[in-house]
């Protein structure tokens, strides 16, 4: 793991819940190149909150180790703080405040001059589109709006490390795209990104690389195109009209599909993975129609989180608790 901008070597970290003993992290290992993105990709309680809590030094491992820049986030707290930019899961900014006033005074703690501070406030406002709304108290601003405020505050000083604990939780799809856009930006002109998500999409979109985790372990990584395939890189879905169908509509897909076939809620709905969609699903319905299967609907997809997580843990994300 040499040469890492950020490394994490064996992390483990538990809590008391009562007499409940939770281990956030188990043995949490990461590499992340310079000037790369790397997603954390998992349910709400996997552990990805508590991963970036130790590595931007919001609390401390029970062992393993960690490094920013070649500095241990434990011995060095103050140089890691210096370096890097942090924005959480809920915007962090004074609702009382500005736009621009918020920006400021995060410049002010970082000590720069009150030049400096108004002079990159400004040049933030403007990257982030927010040239209109800056002057206007952020009580009125939307969701996506306050994140992107949010996110300007974790860039005041141009770190070169950015942590983003899952920034488009609750966003509607048009104010997700444009931090996309802010993102992709940044890592052009060299921020290295640590990005937590629940959102497969997400990662899609930012990530060079992607880590799956469970109960605190990595329990798979790579590309995204990679865990796809892992996966099996298509979805064949169908849904019946009945439920006297089902016993024949799993015998047909059987004979096509890869792995387990799963499940809708209304236990009607059925989808396998496939080498190619295209291909089996006019196979399949043609089957289907020789068997007397009626369906509502039917079609082809891409693997969705749940469809990784599955494959991998033996349950859906929506099986876990919050």
């Amino acid at each position: 793991m040499s040469g890492a901008f950020i490394e994490a070597q064996n992390l483990t970290k538990t809590y008391q819940a009562g007499k409940k003993t939770v281990r956030a992290l188990d043995d949490l290992s990461l590499s992340v190149p310079r000037g790369t993105v790397q997603a954390v990709l998992g349910p709400n309680g996997a552990g990805k909150t508590t991963a970036v809590k130790v590595l931007t030094t919001l609390t401390k491992p029970d062992s393993g180790f960690a490094h920013v820049n070649g500095v241990d986030v434990v011995e060095h707290p103050e140089q890691i703080r210096r370096m890097i930019g942090v924005s959480g899961q809920y915007a962090a900014v004074d609702e009382n405040l500005t736009g621009f006033e918020n920006l400021d005074m995060v410049g002010r703690l970082y000590h720069l001059t009150p030049a400096q501070s108004k002079a990159r406030a400004r040049e933030l406002i403007d990257m982030f589109d927010l040239v209109e709304a800056g002057d206007r108290v952020v009580k009125g601003f939307s969701g996506g709006m306050r994140r992107r405020i949010d996110l300007a505050g974790a860039l005041v000083v141009n770190p070169p490390v950015l942590f983003l604990d899952e920034p488009t939780t609750g966003l509607d799809p048009r104010s997700r795209l444009a931090l996309w856009d802010v993102i992709k930006k940044l890592v052009a002109e060299g921020t290295t990104v640590l990005l937590t998500t629940q959102y497969l999409e997400e990662a899609d979109q930012l990530a060079d690389n992607i880590a799956v985790i469970d109960e605190g372990k990595v329990i798979a990584q790579g590309t995204s195109d990679e865990l796809k395939l892992l996966v099996g890189g298509q979805r064949v879905e169908i849904t019946i009209n009945s439920l006297e169908d089902r016993e024949k509509a799993v015998g047909v897909l059987e004979r096509h599909v890869k792995g387990d076939i799963t499940f809708g809620a209304d236990e009607r709905t059925l989808v396998g993975g496939v080498d190619n969609a295209a291909k089996t699903l006019q196979v399949v319905l043609k089957e289907l129609a020789d068997e007397g299967v009626d369906l509502s609907d039917a079609g082809m997809r891409r693997p969705t989180l749940d469809d990784v997580f599955l494959q991998l843990t033996g349950r859906t994300v929506k099986e876990v608790p919050a």
